[in-house]
């Protein structure tokens, strides 16, 4: 007879995360535990399994080809115990239940809230707890169980192949185009990014933003000149109004400024792919396919 005891949930669960997070210290933090007792349970699994788990690289340690193997296989019980437990809540509590959604900043306002308002008409047993986080930081909090849902933005989110999550699209946001009033092209017929090649763009200096920005102006034919650094829409949007330079905006973050000008642009808009994403496994659940169906609800309007 197998035994099957060997295999500890948590103690799999530990070397997922080790394997994401990469140090025993940032394993710790996400599963709120100390590094000495992470450390002590992936010995024990290991003396359980009766093979190596983990070998030394310099002050850092890797997984074992074994540690690979038992997760490959891991994979397949973590998404049936999804599963089941979504069965189970469904089964228990039916309509009822609470789902956390970690989301970017500019998607809480435009997708997140106006989601809860309808769940709040149609659902109302089902209760929506919120927590802003960046796009990338999404994933590692669902990863780790911190979140139910994650929205993020496509380009930062794990490739559709990933076996730990359930991806959904549900939007692509235009990029307008924010002028200052007294622009030369603000009152144009039609305006291309190829028009605003010599002008100085605001935007980050590194992460999803700038890659968006810098991609979206090489396709249109040019490399965008940095004039100024800024990751927040606020202050992009008070520098453009200030006349300090020009900047791609999604439609979803545009906020009113009487000196802003928000131009769609023509031929060569690009665009900003919205996505959500479960664990795999976890979609079958009836709270959190519901609040799915909401954001898709909401997104779906957005996207006329």
């Amino acid at each position: 007879m197998a035994e099957y005891d060997r295999w500890d949930i948590r103690k799999l669960l530990i070397l997922r995360t080790l394997r994401e997070r990469g140090t025993v210290t940032a394993t710790a933090e996400a599963l709120l535990l100390t590094p000495s007792a992470v450390s002590q349970q992936l010995t024990n699994l290991a003396k359980q399994l009766g093979v190596p788990l983990l070998e030394a690289q310099g002050r850092r340690v890797r997984l074992t080809d074994a540690a690979e193997l038992v997760l490959r296989h891991a994979a397949a019980v973590f998404e049936q115990l999804e599963r089941a437990d979504a069965e189970l809540a469904a089964y228990v509590h039916g309509d009822v239940g609470e789902v956390r959604v970690g989301a970017f900043s500019t998607a809480v306002p435009a997708l997140v809230v106006p989601a809860v308002r309808v769940l709040r008409t149609t659902r109302p047993g089902i209760s929506v707890q919120v927590r802003e986080a960046e796009a990338a930081e999404a994933y590692e909090l669902l990863a780790a169980g911190a979140v139910d849902l994650a929205l993020s933005l496509a380009v930062q989110a794990p490739t559709a192949a990933d076996p730990r999550f359930t991806r959904v699209p549900l939007l692509a946001d235009p990029l307008d185009l924010a002028l200052p009033r007294d622009h030369a092209l603000a009152g144009a017929d039609a305006v291309r990014l190829a028009d605003l090649a010599a002008e100085p763009w605001i935007f980050g200096g590194s992460g999803p933003w700038s890659d968006i920005t810098r991609g979206a102006c090489e396709a249109a034919g040019f490399s965008p000149h940095q004039g100024h650094s800024a990751a927040g829409w606020t202050a992009i949007l008070a520098m453009v109004e200030a006349g300090m330079g020009v900047a791609l905006v999604p439609r979803m973050a545009a906020v009113r400024r009487d000196g802003v000008v928000m131009r769609a642009l023509d031929a060569d808009r690009p665009h900003r792919h919205v996505v959500a994403a479960v664990r795999r496994g976890a979609e079958e659940g009836v709270a959190v396919a519901r609040v799915l169906a909401a954001l898709r609800e909401v997104a779906a309007r957005l996207d006329r």
